[in-house]
Formats: structure tokens, sequence, C-alpha cells
């Protein structure tokens, strides 16, 4: 008889505790976390009040909260940790992640300083790692539709076909369909690119503009996208796909996404400091603004509208210049940057 899967997903936050969720009808699952008082309400009463209010968990989902406990012996390691914690935690767990272990990143985000990609500080922490064994899993998933249920579709990317098919088979669930991908660079990119622009798009709603100046900053959001991910070494279909135009769409039009309600109260007039202390969710976009710039500019690569967030919460630039600066732009060719 053939031993379950072992899992340990690092990151008791909304989506670490969904995807924990998800594997558990696949696999053996333990969930870590620092909160003791969330690791208790998963263990007692099957909750996760503080990220996941009102969602009942499965009763056989363990949490805890010794890093290497959970780690030892897990066929997969899933980093459900924010970008600006992903090296420290992943660095104190590595010594119990075995050689041939699976390390899956949700991770939506560049690290500040290196403007790595989560796939790249696993490379780094754990250099013995076969490229295959580092993945990604991402695509339009507003957290609390998974925990309720509803149906979505999402890609796990890996450059080894044989462990994507794997990791689509301990994710996949009637409600939560996993595609595979092998385009871990464009996935990454989409990921952490589409927060910021979700960051504009709630700006705009916030002036009061409408559907016309939506679409508008979404459409022209997606080619700043896809240059940037193609420079970088993406494939360009990756951003017509879930992880590209599926997330974007998702997250600059769902009242349930974080970067988008961070610029929408911005457009309101509200601090940006007010805004992210009043929850403890983290907005990925505000974080990685400054490092898609960097990493823009190192490549030569235009991001007017990455550019005009990261200015406004650098405090270089006014949240109600943004429209303004992004239509007195010099006119342009719509596939300029795109097309050789």
């Amino acid at each position: 008889m053939t031993s379950p899967v072992r899992c340990a997903v690092v990151g008791t936050g909304s989506w670490g505790t969904v995807v924990a969720g998800l594997a558990r009808a696949n696999a053996d699952v333990v969930l870590w976390g620092r909160n003791a008082e969330v690791v208790a309400a998963i263990n007692e009463r099957h909750q996760n009040p503080v990220y996941l209010e009102g969602i009942a968990l499965d009763p056989a989902l363990r949490a805890t909260g010794d890093l290497a406990a959970a780690c030892t012996g897990a066929d997969v390691v899933v980093m459900a940790v924010p970008s600006h914690g992903f090296r420290d935690v992943l660095r104190a767990a590595a010594p119990a992640i075995g050689a041939e272990t699976i390390v899956v990143s949700l991770t939506k985000g560049i690290e500040q300083g290196t403007l790595a990609r989560p796939s790249e500080i696993v490379a780094a922490e754990l250099p013995a790692r076969a490229p295959g064994h580092i993945a990604v899993l991402t695509g339009p998933n507003l957290v609390r539709e998974i925990a309720e249920g509803q149906p979505t579709a999402s890609v796990v990317a890996t450059p080894d076909g044989d462990v994507a098919e794997r990791l689509q088979q301990l994710f996949m669930t009637p409600g939560f369909r996993v595609y595979t991908n092998p385009d871990v660079v464009g996935c990454e990119i989409a990921g952490a690119t589409k927060n910021v622009i979700a960051i504009a798009v709630g700006a705009a709603a916030g002036f009061g503009f409408g559907d016309n100046a939506r679409a508008a900053l979404i459409t022209r959001g997606l080619a700043e996208m896809t240059r940037l991910g193609v420079a970088l070494g993406g494939d360009p279909l990756t951003f017509a796909g879930l992880a590209g135009v599926g997330d974007l769409v998702a997250t600059c039009t769902s009242d349930q996404s974080r970067n988008r309600r961070v610029g929408y109260e911005w457009g309101r007039g509200r601090p940006l400091e007010e805004i992210t202390s009043a929850s403890p969710m983290v907005a990925e976009g505000v974080r990685t603004a400054s490092g898609v710039v960097e990493l823009a500019s190192r490549h030569s690569v235009d991001m007017p509208i990455a550019a005009m967030v990261s200015g406004v919460i650098d405090g270089r630039s006014a949240p109600e210049d943004v429209i303004g600066t992004f239509m007195g732009r010099a006119a342009k060719s719509e596939l300029h940057g795109i097309k050789p």
C-alpha cells in the first residue's frame, strides 16, 4: 500500500490555510504558524479566527508552532509566507527539509533589496535542490471564495513535467482545477506585478472614475506585466493565461482584493499607513512596487503605471496625480515594447 503524501504548509495566513485544506483531500497535511492562538484554534476548534473567520476547517488538519517538526519528513513543503519574511522563514526551515522534497511557493511578490523572486530565494537557500523541485502555485485565488468551495482554476509552474503532475494531483479538488505550466519566471512576475496594477485600479475607483478607466488600466497593466516577464525570460503566453490576465482581472475587480482595497482607500484620501495597519493581512503590492520598478529599470522595461504607484508609496507623488500622469504620457503604439 502506497504511503500518503506528507505535506507541510508554512504559514497560517488565509491563503496558506486554504491551500492546506485543499491538499488535505489528497495528503497528510500539517500547518506551521507563529501565532500560538491561531495554531490552537486550528487544532481545537478547527477554525482560523484571525484570517478566515467563519470558515470551518477539516478536523483532520493539524497545526504546530514547531517549524522543524512540520517540515521533517515532508514530501512537499508549501511556503505561504509574505515576501518580506520568506527568506528568513525558509532559512530557519532549511535543515529540516529533505534533499528530494518539493518546495512550492504561494508568494506573489519580490524581495526588497535583492529583487529576487520566491523561486530564486528557494534556489539560493536550498542550493542542492533540483530546479524541477521548485514550483509555484498561482492564479485567480480570491481566498474566501475558494474556502467556501466556489469553483476556480489555478496554475502550478515547474520545469519538471512529472513534478508538475504530482502537484496537480495534490492540489486539485472538485472545486479547484489546476493546470500545469513550465514557465516559473512568467508566473512569478505576473503574480507580483498584478498586485501593483490593482492598487492603481483601486485608486481610480476611489477617485470616482468609471469602467472605461478601469478597463484601460487593466489592459495597459497587462502590457507592462508582459513586457517585464518577457524581458526576464518568461513566455508571453503565460500572461494570456490564469497566472496573467486571470489573476489580474480578479485582483483588479474584486472587493475581496487587498491590493485593490488599498488603492481604493487611497483614492478616497486615507493615508497609506492607516490603511495597511487596519488589517492583519498583507497587501503585497505595497511592498513590491518599488522592486518591480527597479527590476524594470535594470532591464530597460517601460512600466509607467507601476512607476506611478511606486512614486505614491514612496511619497514622491500624490495619489490624485496617478491618472493625470498616465493620461498625459506621450502617444505610443499599443504594441510598444512587446512586438519586435
